[in-house]
């Protein structure tokens, strides 16, 4: 659990406790289904309580269960996503992530743009003409 103490963000805590956090939600919907279906009862009418133990107490815990599901997948896709475009670009010997870009004019082989002796810098947009 050092990660939770990382004030740099050197790496993902999600990937770790997202299995916790769906146990957790797992429990606390069946927690929630067995509140239901004891306050149905308890309303004194039967065909309430059954209702509610047969049908619509799993339906809800099903969709909510689902969604919950969704969520979880999608924020780890988002995490995995960062992680490989992360290491796509260490492979292509860019900087890794956190780390800062190198100045300007001081590109390895590369020209030193904007100098009084180099070339002007492209335009931002390609369709635009450089002003003078």
């Amino acid at each position: 659990m050092k990660e939770l103490f990382d004030f740099n963000f050197d790496s993902f805590v999600t990937p770790k406790v997202v299995k916790l956090v769906y146990i957790l939600i797992t429990i606390g919907l069946g927690i929630m289904y067995l509140f239901m279906v004891i306050a149905a009862f308890a309303s004194r009418e039967p065909a309430l309580g059954f209702l509610i133990l047969i049908v619509v107490g799993p339906l809800v815990v099903l969709i909510y269960l689902a969604l919950a599901r969704m969520g979880l997948e999608s924020l780890i896709a988002t995490i995995r996503t960062a992680q490989n475009t992360g290491e796509l670009v260490r492979m292509a010997g860019g900087a890794a992530p956190g780390n800062n870009p190198p100045a300007p004019g001081s590109y390895p082989g590369g020209p030193s743009f904007g100098g009084p002796a180099g070339p002007q810098a492209p335009p931002a947009n390609p369709y635009q003409t450089p002003q003078p």
